[in-house]
């Protein structure tokens, strides 16, 4: 049972997939809240068991879901987030993976169910603001995409008289839903810089199964602009926690030099509820 204790902070809610989402998307604004006294929570639909694990850690851990799991309370920690909240599926795989057909994977899961559940823990921990991916996932993993359609019910859905909860919990509407978007300005600045040393942008990543060029094509708009540069240390030190997944090297060599050159330090938002104003300015805060 979640119990959150009595609060007058404000409340922010972050609703992802795996394991270091929320430290390489958007644990800069994660961390600058949560210094300006946010409480801030984190559900995490999974323990990310499908993440590609070098050797060097397999030898030392019972498994991948172990380590990741270690390493999400080690940035947790770092970020200053107040709780974490598991719902206990199973990491999906890229599109067409046989993983995703597993019986507790979260991409087969029904939008229904897992919006049940966390449209019970909004109930539970009453946050202002949530966040979650946009409606692609970012760069189109099936999970991400999956949290992000579970989380935009969710948040209708904990505000309406008619749904059971599972603990009596009476109705809570958050006042803000927003998705957090990659810079399209950041990703072509990738794909330019990818075919200048010859590389194909259309099979990225460590297992060459993301297509930058298409996800680039996909414009959201910028709502809010969150500076954290305030933070950048500490982000970078969260970043070091996922170890396994290769946040040790996140500012360094190839990554690090298109970092350094084209994404700064700001993380952006689409604002989705309520729907946004007609010449509404870009804002720098979730809560304004």
């Amino acid at each position: 049972m979640n119990q959150i204790p009595e609060s007058h902070n404000k409340t922010l809610l972050c609703v992802l997939a795996h394991p270091d989402d929320e430290t390489f998307g958007m644990g800069g604004t994660l961390a600058l809240y949560a210094r300006r006294d946010v409480d801030v929570h984190l559900i995490c639909a999974t323990r990310g068991e499908l993440g590609d694990i070098d050797p060097e850690y397999m030898e030392r851990i019972r498994s991948a879901a172990c380590l990741r799991t270690q390493e999400l309370h080690c940035a947790a920690e770092i970020l200053g987030i107040n709780q974490l909240h598991f719902l206990n599926y199973r990491d999906s795989g890229m599109p067409g993976a046989e993983a995703n057909q597993h019986p507790k994977a979260l991409a087969a899961q029904p939008v229904e169910q897992v919006a049940e559940e966390v449209a019970h823990l909004i109930r539970v921990i009453k946050p202002e603001v949530v966040i979650t991916f946009d409606p692609i996932g970012g760069y189109r993993h099936p999970d991400h995409i999956a949290i992000h359609e579970a989380t935009v019910k969710a948040f209708s859905l904990a505000g309406e008289t008619d749904f059971s909860d599972p603990q009596g919990l009476p109705p809570f509407q958050p006042g803000k839903l927003y998705y957090h978007t990659i810079s399209k300005a950041f990703l072509r600045a990738v794909v330019w810089v990818l075919r200048l040393i010859g590389q194909d942008s259309h099979r990225f990543g460590r297992n060459k199964d993301i297509d930058l060029v298409s996800i680039a094509e996909v414009e959201f708009p910028t709502h809010v602009k969150i500076d954290y540069r305030p933070v950048r240390d500490v982000r970078k030190a969260a970043t070091a926690c996922h170890a396994s997944q290769g946040g040790a090297d996140m500012d360094k060599g190839f990554r690090g030099l298109i970092t350094k050159l084209f994404g700064g330090h700001h993380d952006t938002f689409m604002q989705a509820y309520p729907e946004p104003r007609e010449g509404q300015k870009v804002r720098r805060d979730l809560f304004d």
